[in-house]
């Protein structure tokens, strides 16, 4: 088997920036840290983490007062700021920078009046954490079908902002009709440029092998996304570790490409090439 590595793959700029500081806490800590949602949507990375003292949480409520908490890499709205400071948690923010901008850019315009438009998940917790700096207020929009059941009110002044690993083709579709159907709006294209190369190597190279291999958390957004560009173009498998693999199926090709989502450590990848 020939196998090729996409030039872009695994942990981007905000993963491995979060998830070096979380390292280092953890390495002058004595008595865990805590960790507000999984630190990143990859459970072999978390529980490597887990196993050095950090504690995964799901609401503030469980992080005994005076205590660290990790803000992750996803981002979180501005209550819980609020709320930490009012309990006294050390805050350790990993939140990625580029989401930081998002924030800062909803703030400002929801104060000077504008209705807010996320293009993402809504249940995705970095929009989840970006619809918290306008007071949960957002108009959220997945997909081209949600939009057509929107009706706007061409009375008010619209911004618009991005989930950060959306998908750069859906994003220009949804723009594009929101350009026709508002004329009082404000486009931010808020995606990472990360993930756009990162989307774009996949699809490049899916052009020249006969399959692709996925690697990355099941939950992890812009790793589905990785899978639903490669699948247009050859046989993809999306998987989180070589356990995974599924040999049977994959002698039948002869040129093998794999790509990595922006949450999948090196050590996954390199076990994937190596089997």
């Amino acid at each position: 088997m020939n196998v090729k590595i996409a030039k872009e793959a695994g942990f981007c700029f905000g993963v491995k920036r979060a998830m070096k500081m979380a390292w280092d806490e953890l390495e002058k800590s004595n008595d865990g840290i805590y960790a507000l949602g999984p630190l990143i949507h990859n459970k072999q990375a978390v529980e490597r983490y887990e196993e050095k003292g950090l504690k995964t949480i799901n609401d503030i409520d469980d992080v005994p007062l005076n205590k660290n908490m990790i803000i992750r890499s996803h981002g979180v709205s501005e209550s819980v700021y609020n709320e930490s400071k009012d309990r006294g948690i050390n805050i350790i923010d990993t939140t990625c920078p580029f989401v930081t901008k998002i924030h800062k850019i909803v703030k400002k315009y929801y104060k000077k009046g504008y209705n807010i438009i996320v293009i993402g998940d809504k249940n995705h917790p970095e929009v989840i954490g970006i619809n918290g700096w306008c007071e949960n207020s957002a108009i959220v929009i997945k997909n081209l079908e949600e939009l057509n059941k929107i009706t706007f009110d061409k009375t008010k002044q619209y911004c618009v902002v991005a989930q950060t690993t959306i998908n750069l083709d859906l994003y220009k579709q949804i723009i594009d009709v929101l350009s026709k159907e508002i004329e009082g709006v404000l486009f931010n294209n808020t995606i990472c440029s990360a993930t756009k190369v990162r989307q774009e190597a996949a699809k490049e190279l899916s052009k020249e092998v006969d399959c692709m291999i996925v690697i990355g958390g099941k939950h992890s957004s812009n790793t589905q996304k990785l899978v639903n560009i490669c699948k247009e173009v050859v046989p993809t498998f999306a998987i989180e570790t070589k356990e995974d693999l599924n040999y049977e199926l994959l002698k039948e090709f002869k040129d093998i490409g794999i790509t990595a989502g922006a949450s999948t450590p090196n050590w996954i990848i390199e076990d994937v090439v190596s089997f």
